[in-house]
């Protein structure tokens, strides 16, 4: 997500970083090349325009003048602006008599369907009582799509072949009144808004339904063509937010930073992956700290504490902080890692020199030796992993031919090991003093 923008930006701070004072004549270079970044990552000219005016005239005030490391004031003035781009969080709307309906509506291929499982697993997990409608009678499967996911998040899929959109709608509503459902989430089949007829469809959809929340669903891969699309069902419905989908497969993010400004309608959700927890709330600071490279440590403490059982996190913390823990746990933990997402989401959010040195390694190349890692280790036996003091010689070549890998790679591993092992020891002698030096 963002890596080409990231990259060009850090560019240009890097460049303001170094020098001790800054001339005008040194920021306007810089926004020069700002402006570029931002061109080339598809945001939209006129919030390009906007934005890089909005930043010199703060960049060549006092607030940068006078300031002790003006190239980091700049930085902050950037991600200030950033967030007022991206506009302001805005959560679900849960007002007014059970149950409460969702609807959820778009392009084909934009992902209505996929969302309405993940948006359904989310609810469901903060305690709301969660009923699915599908309401696509054209899409072959939509319907048995939406239940095989109902079944896997154990939540329940309203259907009756040969029902109208609007009846069907009305009817999964009575039902879910009648079954105690706090929140009813309505999926559609895809339409242009260019289709009035289909539109009208919508529109009596959400008549016979009062939704609370009518949530436009976009593809965020096809760039600034999401933004006619979103002003021309904006212009249709009384829509009240947008679902921006496989961000984590658009490395250059222009239609999540231009859709707020150029259409009005908020951003509630980011779809960030296949999997169906893969889905954000929207946050602006968070998303403008990831835009300029500083990570996202409190998306990736949501998603350790959705991964990790809680119990078994500490156990393991204290065994990694007494120095006393084993391959074994090391596995454990790689497990644990796997739950909350693909390697490369979770380098993203890292910040600081970490986030940026993870940055530098492609994602491919991560998962590879992450692969490389388990399968070495599910070659030993229990016993070698508990106690890998015993790995001799022989052990390491059949470990090494059982998982198909060098017994250098081997090696490697087990000296990779044992330091980390050292260094934590290191640190809880030391009263824990020298975690900042790996975090700083």
């Amino acid at each position: 997500m963002f890596e080409t923008l990231t990259g060009r930006l850090n560019e240009v701070f890097d460049k303001l970083k170094r020098r001790g004072k800054l001339s005008e004549a040194d920021v306007k270079a810089a926004m020069r090349e700002v402006r570029l970044a931002l061109l080339e990552a598809d945001v939209h000219y006129s919030v390009v325009k906007d934005f890089v005016a909005r930043v010199s005239e703060r960049a060549v005030g006092a607030e940068v003048s006078k300031a002790l490391n003006p190239g980091q004031q700049i930085i902050k003035i950037v991600h200030d602006e950033l967030i007022s781009t991206l506009g302001e969080p805005a959560p679900l709307q849960f007002s007014g008599p059970k149950p409460r309906v969702i609807l959820l509506v778009g392009l084909q291929g934009a992902g209505k369907t996929t969302v309405a499982g993940k948006l359904a697993k989310s609810l469901r997990g903060k305690g709301e009582r969660v009923m699915l409608a599908a309401g696509d009678p054209y899409r072959p499967a939509a319907a048995q799509q939406l239940m095989a996911l109902g079944k896997r998040i154990d939540v329940p899929v309203f259907w009756e072949e040969g029902l109208k959109p609007e009846k069907l709608a009305k009817k999964a509503h009575s039902q879910a009144e009648k079954g105690g459902y706090s929140i009813l989430i309505v999926d559609t089949a895809g339409r242009s808004q260019m289709d009035e007829t289909l539109m009208g469809e919508i529109r009596a959809v959400a008549k016979s339904t009062h939704p609370v929340e009518i949530l436009l669903v976009v593809d965020s891969m096809i760039g600034q063509e999401a933004l006619p699309i979103a002003q021309g069902f904006r212009d249709a419905l009384d829509l009240t937010g947008l679902v921006l989908t496989k961000m984590d497969g658009d490395a250059r993010g222009g239609a999540a930073i231009s859709i707020r400004s150029v259409t009005g309608v908020p951003i509630k959700f980011l779809g960030t992956g296949e999997k169906l927890d893969a889905l954000e709330s929207y946050d602006p600071g968070r998303l403008s700290s990831r835009i300029l490279g500083m990570g996202d440590m409190i998306g990736l403490i949501e998603k350790a504490e959705a991964a990790f059982d809680q119990k078994v996190a500490e156990e393991q913390t204290a065994k990694l902080m007494s120095g006393d823990f084993t391959l074994e746990d090391w596995m454990d933990q790689m497990k644990q890692v796997r739950k909350m997402g693909p390697l490369g989401q979770l380098m993203d959010m890292l910040p600081g020199q970490m986030g940026q040195a993870a940055r530098n390694i492609p994602p491919e190349e991560m998962e590879a030796q992450l692969k490389r890692t388990e399968a070495i280790l599910n070659s030993m036996t229990k016993q070698e992993r508990r106690n890998p003091d015993i790995l001799n010689a022989s052990r390491r070549r059949r470990i090494a031919a059982g998982s198909g890998n060098q017994v250098q790679d081997v090696n490697r591993l087990i000296k990779q090991f044992r330091e980390t092992r050292k260094l934590f020891k290191t640190l809880q002698k030391s009263g824990g003093r020298g975690l900042s030096r790996l975090f700083g």
